[in-house]
């Protein structure tokens, strides 16, 4: 026997122990899968086409994911494909002789379980934008706490312009809210399925339905879903639109973890993660392991999602295989994006900024940070040319005579009348940093 808990996760600590564990566990696939069931039934009773005892025996029944052997579903899903066969097959026993004939009356096996995937995804959505929205918060009191603290900017590795931490976590917030808002406008939409075996919704014609369409919209609103315009056993835009979701909120997040892991290296140190974790051989570390964990969801989930979207190129009125396939990276999706988003929120709760190590890095370049300004400040001074080229020779200087850009200045005589100060501080150099983080936080 497969032991029910085999998903536990214990190569999966990203996600494990998260609200996206839970809502995607094989218990909760099994109760969305009952779920979907029962539906089925009291939406056909609402239209008079079965007993309104046969809904309240199906929906009782149902009502007890306990009562269903994960494990026994499990070992039986491999003759029919999928676990919908066995199940329905329990369902009817535990129904009873007089109404167990309504159970799955009209249905087929990829409505049941391509609708219980978008009730597993809205129940798991749910438990992420909750997250999303705590981390929300935490990276708006960053960036309004450190507006203008002001740290070096970086471009292709190396010291650019100065920049200001508050710019960078209203960057990172902004990022989160459009994950937000993309998650949001999927959930919204995820649809019920009912089409019968080829989508024509003809075997609910035969059990007496003059119109089945009435019935599809009845079906969804028992289960809180949107009316599909059409089946969509093979047109999965809803899957697909999952999968770009999912991904970019697991990318978004990414971003801030990558930003993080390498601001929080031991010769940077200009943040560090509240409470970082262990290392097995070295007692001193406190290693970003928040940041590292939403690292890896971001590198998974590209691929995860091309796989749903290989998916779309489905054949016929119901495929062998592209449906199939869609399970497992779906709900390993949901995971990482949820896990990343429980992770995302704790990391941003606990953030240590440390500026006073960020205003000493704007001093590692000795003044060249702001080697910009100056040849603005300089050119009708000393015309753009010759301010380039003393600006080119003194930078070689600083490092060859290990001084300051703006005391090898101070010593040129063509500057003795020009004041230097304000254009030679890094952290009166972050341009319109403090107004962009103003403007990004105005958005809720």
């Amino acid at each position: 026997m497969i032991p029910a808990d085999s998903d536990g996760g214990l190569l999966a600590p990203g996600w494990t122990g998260s609200p996206a564990a839970s809502a995607t566990s094989d218990t909760a696939f099994l109760r969305a899968l009952l779920d979907a069931e029962a539906a089925l039934t009291r939406a056909q009773a609402s239209l008079g086409l079965a007993p309104a005892e046969a809904a309240r025996a199906v929906t009782e029944a149902a009502a007890d994911a306990g009562r269903f052997d994960v494990g026994s579903l499990v070992e039986r899903a491999r003759a029919g494909g999928n676990p919908v066969i066995p199940l329905v097959a329990d369902l009817t026993k535990a129904v009873g002789k007089e109404y167990g004939p309504y159970v799955h009356r009209g249905a087929t096996s990829q409505d049941i379980m391509d609708t219980a995937m978008m009730l597993v995804a809205v129940r798991a959505l749910g438990t992420a934008l909750t997250d999303l929205a705590r981390t929300e918060r935490a990276l708006a009191r960053l960036a309004t706490e450190h507006r203008d603290t002001a740290m070096p900017g970086r471009t292709l590795t190396q010291h650019a312009v100065p920049t200001t931490f508050g710019l960078k976590a209203a960057g990172w917030r902004s990022l989160v809210l459009d994950a937000r808002d993309r998650l949001t406008a999927v959930r919204d939409g995820l649809p019920a399925q009912l089409a019968g075996a080829a989508g024509t919704l003809a075997a609910f014609t035969a059990f007496g339905a003059s119109d089945p369409r009435e019935l599809t919209a009845a079906y969804a609103r028992e289960l809180n879903l949107a009316d599909p315009l059409l089946p969509w056993h093979t047109l999965r835009t809803p899957v697909a639109d999952l999968a770009g979701a999912l991904a970019f909120t697991a990318g978004a997040l990414g971003k801030i973890a990558a930003d993080v892991l390498v601001l929080a290296r031991t010769e940077i140190a200009e943040v560090a993660e509240g409470s970082g974790g262990g290392s097995s051989a070295m007692p001193h570390k406190a290693n970003p392991v928040r940041s590292t964990l939403i690292a890896a969801a971001a590198r998974r989930a590209p691929q995860l999602a091309a796989t749903l979207y290989g998916s779309l190129a489905a054949e016929d009125e119901r495929p062998a295989g592209a449906w199939h396939a869609e399970w497992e990276p779906l709900r390993d999706l949901l995971r990482l994006a949820g896990g990343a988003a429980r992770d995302a929120a704790e990391l941003a709760e606990g953030l240590k900024v440390h500026a006073d190590t960020m205003r000493r890095h704007l001093d590692l370049t000795h003044g060249l940070i702001v080697s910009e300004r100056l040849a603005v400040e300089l050119a009708p001074v000393l015309g753009r040319a010759r301010a380039k080229e003393l600006l080119t020779e003194t930078a070689k200087r600083t490092y060859s005579e290990g001084r300051s850009l703006a005391a090898l200045l101070a010593e040129e005589p063509e500057l003795k009348d020009v004041d230097l100060g304000e254009p030679t501080d890094p952290a009166r150099y972050t341009g319109s940093a403090g107004a962009l983080t103003d403007r990004a936080l105005e958005r809720r």
